[in-house]
């Protein structure tokens, strides 16, 4: 059994109790408090005068929840025609597209610096249209420029379609308490957005969740991040989904004799 660690999972709640399963499934304590859920923010007219209006040539879907809220909002097959080249940054929003029956392709660095590798979308291929490429990116409110802006300087014209927005719980003092009743000792963060938010959220507690605490994040741009934040103890998980952050679990802890 593993038994050192005590695990604060803070992504939304379907996928916060999908993980607190699949650690539970190999001996790792943790709690679910998600920090932040979706909301739609987008609608039928919206979508139908984005299209009728950018006329897209490339659509690029960067998250599962980019491809439920829109589809939510106007079925897919409504709006997709089969006239688009459909993009997915990472292969669990290929297979949601694939779902609808949407086919999409995907990078095998499943990020933005793995879609703008793609052959399709370099500066020769959209140079070949005889006007500018429209490109409709989907996704929900803020997140990274490096996409779009990366698709401007290779002579495309980017637009946003924000599906949906993300809705920030607090972490109260009785929260907090609980974590500390738990001996919570990881965190688990899989944006940016979120470490801030939780680095926040933290800021008025004490020094432990800096100097103590173990940081498990998704990607090396996260992990700059936190360390910029002064965290001093983080691991890449080199992957949001569940399977990369259990591995990295079972790597970094012994099994008791």
């Amino acid at each position: 059994m593993l038994n050192n660690l005590a695990v604060a999972i803070t992504r939304p709640k379907q996928q916060g109790l999908q993980l607190q399963q699949a650690l539970a499934e190999v001996g790792i304590s943790s709690i679910c408090q998600p920090l932040f859920d979706y909301q739609i923010s987008t609608s039928k007219e919206n979508i139908l005068d984005q299209m009728r209006l950018l006329q897209p040539q490339i659509i690029i879907f960067v998250s599962i929840a980019a491809v439920k809220y829109a589809d939510q909002a106007l079925s897919l097959p409504q709006w997709l025609n089969g006239n688009q080249q459909v993009f997915a940054v990472g292969e669990k929003t290929q297979h949601a597209l694939a779902q609808l029956g949407i086919q999409a392709i995907c990078p095998t660095k499943q990020n933005s610096e793995g879609l703008l590798s793609l052959a399709q979308l370099s500066k020769q291929q959209l140079d070949l249209q005889s006007n500018k490429t429209n490109i409709l990116i989907v996704r929900g409110d803020g997140g990274r420029e490096l996409l779009a802006n990366e698709l401007k300087s290779r002579g495309a014209n980017t637009q946003y379609l924000e599906s949906y927005q993300r809705i920030w719980q607090h972490l109260s003092a009785q929260q907090l308490a609980i974590w500390r009743d738990k001996n919570i000792n990881t965190i688990v963060i899989t944006s940016n957005a979120l470490l801030k938010r939780v680095v926040d959220l933290l800021g008025n507690a004490d020094n432990y969740w800096q100097n103590t605490c173990l940081w498990i994040v998704a990607s090396e741009r996260i992990s700059q991040t936190a360390q910029q934040l002064g965290l001093k103890n983080v691991i890449n998980a080199h992957g949001a989904d569940h399977q990369s952050i259990v591995t990295t679990l079972l790597n970094m802890e012994p099994e008791n004799d």
